[in-house]
């Protein structure tokens, strides 16, 4: 099993379609977002807030994210992995957005 993941930022991913999500994650999960830009996987990543507050929702998501994914500890990546979010998961995404003035 790999190492539990603290969530601690906010990225926007461009896929290479030109669309774009916002994502929970971590400086190594930006360090693999930049490594998928690099190598074609998807098209730009951008850090929109650093060091967010671990609140309930952060950690209801994070619970989910290290339950649900196998979180490689590496940067150099096989494939970009999408997050899947519910209905409910979009909705907890959306309420950390909000909490952190990025809505």
């Amino acid at each position: 099993m790999a190492e539990w993941q603290t969530l601690d930022i906010i990225e926007e991913i461009t896929r290479n379609d030109g669309t774009t999500y916002r994502e929970i994650g971590n400086l190594l999960n930006n360090g693999q977002a930049e490594y998928a830009v690099e190598q074609g996987m998807i098209k730009e990543v951008r850090i929109m807030k650093i060091n967010i507050p671990h609140s309930s929702n952060v950690e209801k998501y994070e619970k989910y994210v290290n339950n649900k994914y196998e979180i490689p500890t590496k940067v150099a990546i096989d494939k970009w992995v999408e997050w899947e979010k519910t209905a409910e998961l979009a909705a907890l995404v959306e309420a950390i957005l909000n909490e952190n003035q990025l809505s």
